[in-house]
């Protein structure tokens, strides 16, 4: 694969997979992690789950411009690797420690990280050919498939590892992953040499500090502003505060964009302005593709059979877990329903703090106290009326239990006025034990889930007479949610090799397809995906049917197809227009607007249920349609500027 390209390459690939595997693991679970209440997630409403993962995953990519003008001027692009990559890896461990504190903080060291480490490594593939080398595009096509191989594995691990031992320990799994890639980095350093070469400084370029003045400072200003005037004036909107703070921090890097070709050599600018358009048609693709970490992630976990796709479930890993209650809201009336006597409802706090696994002593001792007929079972540690145990079954359906006093209930109502209960653990606390319930069923005990009456009532609600229940203790195994995402990675690593392939048998026979081209095509594939999803959303009646797995991965299998028409010749555009001096910055430019459109990515994700989902992902993919036909209009300038810099 690698045979006819710079040696650089390999180890490029194999230190971007591991980077990219654990990079992928917060993609794939974040949300759902910020979601759940049934298996010791952080239980938040859908709005803020949504902006959270909106705003990680639009500052993951919004820092690359930094770091990627911090290694032009100062670290050279291998340091600034290395930095990223154990900043990362800080970052994950941090994820994987319980605490709000260690939540925020995980966050905050891997979006730092990511600005160190992915403008560089990209820069560094670059700078591995000559200008005009046609082997170019070829080689950010195979350094692409590095980055879906390790996406892939990161899903089938994290849905492994989560299922077999919790949320934290599937971030831990990531952390170590990433420090195997450092590891690589640190093994062929000097062999990477070549791609590290020095930027081409000059006098007249703007200082660092004249950008933080001019570019930063003002950014967090009017993102202050943004933030100040939602909060002020539209605290109950959709358009959240962290959304109009973010979009309106990123004007002062839009105009600094729309302005930078006016400040260089006549032979510069043509290259730097046919970027812009190029940023513009990135930013709108991974709108669409980052859907997959907010809105297609709750598609697969809520409007999707997942009980019979089972195109998942591979040797040696187990990817199915259990269909816990919520599965069922919008199951068909043939699929199997848990046993009613394994759960027990329990006022909605008491569920949401079980599900969330938060109990308190005083919360246990209600429960008890309510239905006689459950015995409290301690799994670990010491509580107080529960019974110790061993057993593993018993021991999957515990939860934390914390001392009185430091579990707390807030109820309050989201944007759209919908009630919401928060369960908080106080910072630095510590959990006595954990505590299960079971309840005697045929003679055996059999752990049993605490449930509120709504949830109760919506497991059954489309039973009817012929619906099978499963016996005491069983529950329908299904698909994980994240692993919908690998469909998007493996495809790529199919497709990859077929589309290097089309793209030289047509160059042969002297019908070559221009990288502009491609990238219009890619825009219209993009498109195409939201039609199909379109299409899925009226078959699910308003969201109150499931569907079949195969719409969505349908549309992972065209997207990915525009993607391998678009991403790889957009990074490979960055490297052949920008003047070397430049090559980090714009690098991070591409990655700026990237980052806006994954902060949209959280915006769709948060008002999702606002729209039928028909009329959702045709909003989607008309907005698709419009980028796509300005690129259009000016596809014979692009082409010209981009054979002018023998791209």
């Amino acid at each position: 694969m690698f045979k006819h390209h710079p040696r650089g390459l390999a180890p490029l690939f194999f230190i971007e997979m591991w980077e990219r595997l654990s990079f992928y693991v917060i993609g794939g679970i974040l949300l759902l992690y910020a979601l759940d209440t049934e298996r010791g997630g952080l239980g938040l409403p859908n709005l803020t789950a949504n902006d959270i993962v909106g705003t990680y995953l639009a500052f993951v990519y919004a820092t690359p411009f930094l770091g990627g003008l911090i290694a032009d001027r100062y670290l050279g692009f291998r340091r600034s690797v290395l930095i990223g990559g154990l900043c990362m890896a800080a970052g994950l461990f941090s994820l994987g420690t319980r605490g709000e504190t260690f939540f925020v903080l995980g966050l905050v060291l891997v979006c730092i990280g990511n600005g160190f480490f992915k403008p560089n490594i990209s820069a560094m593939v670059g700078n591995l050919y000559e200008r005009g080398d046609p082997r170019r595009d070829a080689g950010f096509n195979l350094f692409y498939m590095g980055i879906n191989i390790g996406a892939f594995a990161a899903f089938f691990s994290s849905a492994w590892v989560r299922d077999q031992f919790g949320w934290f320990w599937a971030f831990r799994m990531a952390g170590c992953g990433l420090l195997i890639g450092v590891l690589l980095l640190l093994v062929f350093w000097r062999l990477l040499a070549k791609a590290d070469k020095p930027s081409q400084k000059r006098d007249d370029d703007i200082p660092i500090s004249t950008i933080l003045l001019t570019i930063l400072v003002p950014a967090l200003v009017v993102g202050f502003v943004g933030w100040w005037v939602a909060t002020t004036w539209f605290p109950d909107s959709p358009v959240t505060p962290p959304m109009c703070g973010f979009l309106a921090g990123m004007l002062p890097l839009i105009v600094f964009f729309l302005r930078l070709p006016a400040k260089t050599e006549p032979q510069e600018r043509a290259g730097l302005l046919a970027l812009l358009p190029i940023f513009v048609a990135g930013g709108t693709f991974f709108m669409i593709l980052h859907l997959n970490t907010t809105a297609l992630t709750q598609w697969a976990n809520q409007d999707t059979d997942r009980h019979s796709a089972s195109v998942f479930d591979l040797a040696p890993w187990n990817t199915t877990q259990d269909a816990l209650p919520s599965y069922f809201r919008n199951a068909a009336a043939d699929v199997p329903r848990p046993s009613k006597d394994t759960l027990v409802v329990v006022d909605e706090a008491t569920a949401l703090k079980f599900g969330t696994s938060r109990l308190d002593v005083a919360a246990v001792a209600a429960v008890r106290q309510q239905h006689p007929d459950v015995a409290a079972v301690s799994t670990s540690g010491e509580v107080a009326g529960a019974t110790p145990s061993t057993d593993p079954e018993i021991a999957r359906r515990a939860a934390n239990v914390y001392p009185d006093g430091a579990v707390t209930v807030q109820q309050g109502r989201d944007s759209h006025g919908v009630p919401t209960i928060a369960v908080d653990v106080a910072e630095g606390s510590k959990a006595a034990g954990r505590v299960a319930f079971t309840r005697q069923i045929a003679g055996a005990a059999v752990p049993v889930l605490l449930v509120s009456q709504a949830t109760f009532d919506d497991v059954y609600r489309l039973a009817d007479a012929t619906t099978p229940t499963l016996p005491p203790g069983d529950y329908l195994r299904v698909t994980s949610a994240e692993l919908f995402q690998a469909a998007n990675a493996g495809c790529v690593i199919l497709f990859t090799p077929l589309l290097v392939w089309f793209w030289g048998f047509l160059r042969r026979r002297s019908r070559d397809v221009s990288t502009a081209d491609k990238i219009y095509y890619g825009l219209l594939l993009t498109m195409v995906s939201m039609l199909v999803m379109a299409l899925a959303g009226w078959l699910t009646e308003g969201g109150t049917l499931k569907v079949s797995a195969l719409w969505l991965l349908t549309a992972y299998a065209i997207v990915t197809v525009g993607e391998l028409c678009l991403s790889p010749m957009g990074l490979s555009l960055v490297t052949k227009l920008s003047p070397k001096r430049f090559v980090g910055l714009m690098m991070g430019g591409w990655f700026c607007a990237t980052a806006f459109g994954n902060k949209l990515s959280g915006f769709f994700g948060g008002i999702q249920a606002l729209m039928s989902p028909t009329t959702f992902f045709l909003v989607l993919a008309a907005t698709v349609a419009v980028v796509a036909l300005a690129i259009r209009a000016i596809l014979p300038w692009l082409d010209r500027t981009i054979r002018q810099y023998g791209a």
